[in-house]
């Protein structure tokens, strides 16, 4: 036991060291160009509260931009924000909002941005995400950031977002292939948006994307400013972790080598804990002493604000990967499927 335990936390520690060294690799990001024109898409089925308050939130963009809202019927919108009807019959319902702006809205010479509805967008997201399209990536995708809120939930959400492994920054950095995209705030290019179509019937639309970019060696880029979601306070837990139950269906639908490191490299703390207590060995003490402090200290790094919650954040993780192991069907916007391999949807009739 001591053996297992000991090999494991340093195995841990060393990936989250790497994270380190390669963070700090990172060039500074280049300086923002003037601003492009944009088509900003924010595809929406049913658009909650605080939805609606997202999209409200001002956009003082420098440059030419068209905010459309795709929808099946016409939510509350503020001025200078269009709404275009969308009911697509596609399993994706996201993709298919996308492709059908796509089809009524010419791009043009113009940027296309897809934010998610509970994002609230400002003017510096628009205006690095389009730029990175404009100065040459296929693909700019933006880390999510959950605000802070009272609640254990949202600490355990914004902990796992913001300071864990999970983190897209730390994602990010330890990409060996194709990059991690977050399909919460993408621009895309021309390029990009040709591999749309294939996805209609896919839940990871972004892990699929970031796979076909990658065969064609196009290149994605992570910006510096983050999607930031605002969350409600103490936020009940149900609805929190089948989120995450239900990104760790995809990665093991689309990625089922990958699945294993979740335990092993993404939540070891807690079990390395157990198994420590159970070998009652001080060597493997020091080794999970020696995991645990990297690992706080590369929360730090991502985020200073907040970073001595990440054992949270790997405790909420690890409740979503063993839910999701009996999972066997995923219901998302309302509709439940089940997922063969390669993420591909398949519906379960009522």
């Amino acid at each position: 036991m001591t053996a297992i335990v000991v090999a494991w936390a340093l195995l841990a520690a060393g990936f989250s060291v790497v994270t380190l060294v390669r963070l700090g690799w990172r060039s500074p990001p280049p300086p923002v160009p003037a601003a492009p024109p944009v088509l900003l898409l924010r595809p929406a089925d049913v658009p909650s509260a605080a939805e609606l308050t997202a999209l409200a939130t001002p956009l003082a963009y420098p440059g030419p931009l068209a905010h459309v809202v795709i929808s099946p019927a016409r939510p509350a919108l503020p001025p200078g924000v269009e709404w275009l009807a969308s009911d697509p019959a596609t399993p994706n319902r996201k993709v298919g909002h996308l492709l059908a702006a796509l089809a009524a809205l010419a791009p043009g010479e113009r940027v296309v941005l897809a934010i998610d509805a509970d994002v609230a967008v400002d003017a510096v997201l628009v205006q690095a995400l389009a730029a990175a399209v404009a100065g040459g990536a296929a693909l700019a995708t933006a880390a999510p950031a959950p605000e802070p809120a009272a609640g254990l939930v949202p600490r355990a959400v914004r902990a796992l977002l913001c300071h864990t492994q999970l983190s897209f920054a730390a994602l990010d950095a330890m990409a060996v292939g194709a990059h991690a995209i977050c399909g919460k705030a993408m621009a895309l290019s021309p390029a990009a948006l040709d591999g749309l179509p294939p996805l209609r019937d896919r839940v990871g639309e972004d892990l699929e994307l970031a796979a076909w970019l990658h065969a064609r060696a196009l290149p994605v880029a992570l910006v510096a400013p983050r999607a930031r979601v605002p969350q409600a306070s103490h936020a009940p837990a149900a609805p929190a972790l089948a989120r995450f139950v239900r990104w760790m269906q995809v990665l093991r639908a689309h990625r089922p080598a990958l699945a294993l490191t979740v335990p092993l490299l993404f939540t070891p703390t807690l079990p390395l804990v157990l198994g420590a207590a159970l070998a009652a060995s001080p060597i493997a003490w020091l080794a999970v002493g020696t995991c645990a402090g990297v690992r706080t200290l590369l929360a730090w790094r991502l985020e200073p604000r907040g970073a001595l919650g990440w054992p949270l954040g790997e405790a909420l993780l690890l409740v979503a990967f063993v839910r999701a192991l009996v999972a066997r069907t995923v219901t998302w916007r309302g509709r439940t499927f089940r997922l063969a391999r390669g993420g591909r949807m398949e519906p379960v009739t009522p």
